[in-house]
């Protein structure tokens, strides 16, 4: 089977850049955005050089530019957007782009998280950033734009070295912050495992306007570290 045509979208990005190799990896013909406005940000120019050396197409266009992002939508199949938090909203503009376009099967927006749609009861600060993420989604679901939402829960390389302790990547010296009884599971992800998982859902039909849980029953794990043992699984209810 032909492989679909991948534009990622902040692909020099934590979660982009895995997301880049895992399409190329797996073969998809691979574009990558470039902000033509990227100036004098070396290692992202070097990223951008890495990738285009490795096969991917470098694709020159700004999410403020309708047009231009409109023909560089043309040019594939399927969309992956990992923009950090911080640029969750200016994703409409990219909604926007491939409703017009009207040729892409496939769009994946910036989640890749805790699934939003189950997180009515969070508290601020995290509260406003499940809400962007369900406002998008609306605003996917309103345009009829063919999607797939990927929930791996926490990132291991921000919760596990510091033993889930908030503000901080280095693991604690003097005392350890515990939630609850420190029973609570958890579920951890390399973030390598999200590149990968996320492109295997492209082409795959069951994943069609479904939510993918990326729950390696291993990484499940308590603060007492307690652990649920099996094999990897990732599910499309």
């Amino acid at each position: 089977m032909e492989k679909s045509k991948v534009l990622v979208v902040g692909g020099t990005g934590f979660i982009g850049r895995r997301i880049v190799a895992a399409s190329l990896a797996q073969g998809h013909p691979t574009f990558v955005l470039m902000r033509p406005d990227i100036g004098l940000d070396v290692d992202k120019v070097q990223m951008l050089l890495s990738f285009k050396a490795q096969g991917a197409r470098l694709v020159e266009a700004s999410l403020d530019d309708h047009a231009g992002l409109v023909a560089a939508v043309r040019q594939v199949d399927v969309v992956v957007s990992a923009l950090s938090g911080t640029h969750l909203l200016i994703q409409h503009k990219l909604v926007e782009a491939i409703k017009e376009a009207g040729n892409v099967k496939r769009f994946i927006p910036s989640e890749f998280g805790t699934d939003p749609a189950r997180m009515g009861h969070a508290l601020e600060p995290g509260r406003a950033t499940f809400d962007q993420k369900m406002e998008l989604r609306r605003a996917i679901e309103a345009a009829s734009i063919p999607h797939t939402y990927i929930s791996a829960n926490c990132f291991a390389a921000y919760f596990c070295p510091n033993l889930a302790q908030m503000g901080t990547l280095l693991p604690p010296k003097d005392k350890v912050r515990v939630y609850g009884d420190g029973n609570v599971k958890v579920i951890f992800v390399d973030e390598n495992d999200v590149g990968t998982y996320t492109i295997k859902s492209l082409d795959d039909p069951r994943a069609l306007n479904k939510t993918i849980y990326l729950r390696p029953p291993e990484n499940i794990l308590t603060q007492n570290g307690k652990s649920c043992l099996g094999k990897a699984v990732w599910e499309c209810p």
